[in-house]
């Protein structure tokens, strides 16, 4: 495989909690304070940092001071050109992106931005689609992320869409999209394609997949605080255990691999307003 996804960002994000004893394994982050101000023009600033990564394939990730520009403008006009910005998700499909590739190590499979067939389409699929190599052999990450203001509203939809992308006839369907994108240069190639086969039983698939699922909305705890301290980590768990109950009660759990993972947010509206600005920025 060639080195390119070894390159990554600076890490941003600080790790509030952590927890891999448990099923679903819980995972919170935070973009942290600066000045007594939640980072909300950092947190912008370094989703934009992660834009190449998410959007381009492998192939057109050879950037060089000749082609930078392009590379990102090229970047910025697969994730929307829409003005309806308020409603869409791609933030949270960025955090959850950037978050796997910086703290698991996972590798994209295929850009989702892939399935596009014009840069406003709404995507009926999974919003990350990685690969893990854990003891040599291959894992798959198929994520959900939901970016709103209510988090418990945001956990019940990924519930919603989780059972949904489950479903025998859908993951059917997305081996048969995902399997030719699969890059000669993976590790672990055939064994992934071997996996995404259609001859393969689905149960293969569950026992070789994790599934992500960001909810990144406001939080009462980031809107009142001025830096991460240990009343603020408390606040965040509690808030983390609140997220975590839906899913365990869901029954996801009895069925497949879930990590929970939580982007508390001061306010996410504003941090929409703020992406959308330097997404345009890079448009034509």
């Amino acid at each position: 495989m060639s080195d390119i996804y070894a390159h990554r960002p600076a890490r941003f994000f600080t790790q509030i909690y952590s927890s891999h004893s448990v099923s679903p394994t819980r995972e919170a982050y935070c973009a942290g304070f600066e000045v007594e101000e939640w980072r909300c023009n950092g947190l912008a600033d370094h989703l934009i940092e992660w834009l190449a990564d998410y959007a381009l394939k492998e192939d057109e990730l050879g950037v060089h001071h000749g082609n930078m520009y392009i590379r990102l403008r090229e970047a910025a006009i697969r994730i929307y050109t829409s003005n309806k910005y308020k409603r869409r998700g791609e933030v949270g499909e960025i955090a959850l992106h950037a978050i796997c590739r910086e703290f698991f190590g996972t590798i994209p499979l295929a850009p989702r931005v892939f399935y596009l067939t014009s840069s406003n389409d709404v995507v009926k699929s999974f919003d990350l689609a990685h690969v893990r190599m854990v003891e040599g052999r291959s894992e798959l990450w198929l994520g959900e992320a939901k970016f709103y203001e209510d988090s418990n509203a945001a956990t019940k939809a990924a519930i919603s869409s989780i059972t949904e992308h489950i479903d025998l006839g859908f993951l059917r369907n997305q081996k048969l999209i995902l399997g030719p994108q699969v890059s000669k240069s993976l590790p672990n190639y055939q064994e992934i394609r071997d996996i995404l086969s259609i001859q393969t039983s689905l149960d293969e698939l569950f026992d070789r997949a994790v599934f992500p699922v960001l909810v990144a909305g406001d939080s009462s705890a980031t809107k009142k605080t001025k830096r991460v301290d240990d009343d603020y980590t408390a606040a965040i768990e509690a808030e983390l255990a609140a997220l975590y109950d839906l899913i365990t009660k869901s029954g996801l759990m009895t069925k497949i691999r879930v990590m929970l993972i939580y982007l508390p947010l001061a306010e996410k509206s504003r941090l929409a307003d703020a992406f959308d600005n330097r997404l345009k920025g890079l448009q034509p």
